[in-house]
């Protein structure tokens, strides 16, 4: 069997309904840079960067777990990444994808992978919040952050088979999600993985790997990822995770934001689970520093200040309940949509 490379253009592969090989690619990189629109121009650099006789790939993280850094990738993982994807959610070759997401972002980079290795047709669009409010077009596969899902869900019967990423799916759009005829999925990765390594189905519990990845847990009782074909190194991560099995784990909440009190240890986001639905603004549970409890739980609102009813903390353990609760008028998010937690609280 031939082995499939970064060099490789798929001959089913289009962009925008054309057939493009490796040196068409590359003349389009340069339109895009020269005239294209602010949207294109990334795409012409990552484009020409991905034809260039490298074997390694510049990329930058996106900043959730720290300071944003760039890391060298292997071009040879992502195609293998690509490959392990649609292995798992059975693309086959001329499937119709959408693109709606920034290609500065590991995401959006993978998109464009995805099409040209798995020969996908694949049309591109300026990254908004509504993506599929100017199309017609009906798509096998898609890609959105969780803004861009709960935005288009009454365009969603357009849709085969989606992937939200980037932040988490809330309680409220996985509710509607599961109402629909469209396959949906949660993924689970990072920009050190090459995206997503796992996925769930909206609705179902434990995040189940994609081939050739296998998972254990540290010390901690935090995620291990073996990714071989990814990764030469195990990848450590500071996510708390059940394990169901070497192929499927639950994710519980992350150790940077588990709570101190009393010695008591609790995780912020399976607080979060309890209280999810009954508030209808966004929120998140984190800590203050305590003389008596070294640190107390509060749990923070996005918006005005308004009366919270004491009857929905009544799931929680006495441990659990927030101390105090704290109004902030707009929290800070990343590109993505994911709620940086500490940068709210400054």
């Amino acid at each position: 069997m031939m082995t499939v490379t970064y060099e490789n253009v798929h001959n089913k592969f289009k962009l925008n309904g054309f057939h493009l090989d490796k040196d068409d690619l590359c003349r389009v990189a340069y339109s895009f840079i020269k005239e294209g629109e602010d949207f294109e121009k990334p795409v012409g650099d990552f484009l020409l960067d991905w034809f260039d006789n490298k074997e390694f790939i510049q990329m930058q993280t996106s900043g959730t777990t720290g300071t944003p850094k760039i890391i060298s990738v292997s071009k040879q993982a992502m195609v293998n990444s690509a490959l392990a994807t649609g292995d798992f959610f059975g693309l086959e070759p001329g499937n119709k994808a959408l693109h709606c997401l920034p290609v500065k972002y590991v995401a959006g980079k993978m998109m464009l992978v995805r099409a040209m290795i798995l020969g996908l047709d694949l049309e591109f669009v300026a990254p908004s919040s509504h993506p599929l409010r100017n199309n017609e077009y009906d798509y096998d596969f898609v890609a959105m952050v969780p803004l861009q899902a709960q935005n288009s869900i009454s365009e969603l019967k357009r849709v085969k088979k989606m992937i939200v990423g980037g932040a988490k799916i809330n309680n409220s759009l996985e509710k509607q999600l599961i109402k629909l005829k469209t396959e949906a999925f949660e993924t689970y990765g990072m920009t050190e993985t090459i995206t997503h390594i796992a996925a769930k189905k909206v609705g179902e519990k434990a995040f189940t790997v994609l081939p050739d990845v296998t998972i254990s847990y540290d010390d901690r009782n935090c995620l291990v990822i073996h990714a071989p074909r990814i990764s030469d190194e195990v990848i450590v991560t500071n996510d708390i995770v059940e394990l169901i099995n070497e192929n499927q784990f639950v994710f519980l909440g992350r150790m940077d934001n588990v709570i101190n009190s009393g010695g008591i240890k609790l995780i912020p986001e399976q607080i979060e689970e309890k209280l999810a639905g009954k508030i209808d603004v966004r929120f998140f549970v984190a800590s203050k520093e305590d003389k008596e409890l070294g640190e107390k739980v509060i749990l923070v609102i996005e918006g005005e200040k308004q009366a919270i009813d004491d009857a929905i903390f009544a799931d929680l353990d006495k441990y659990e309940k927030p101390k105090e609760i704290v109004f902030v008028p707009k929290f800070k998010e990343t590109p993505t949509g994911k709620i940086l937690r500490n940068e709210t609280l400054l």
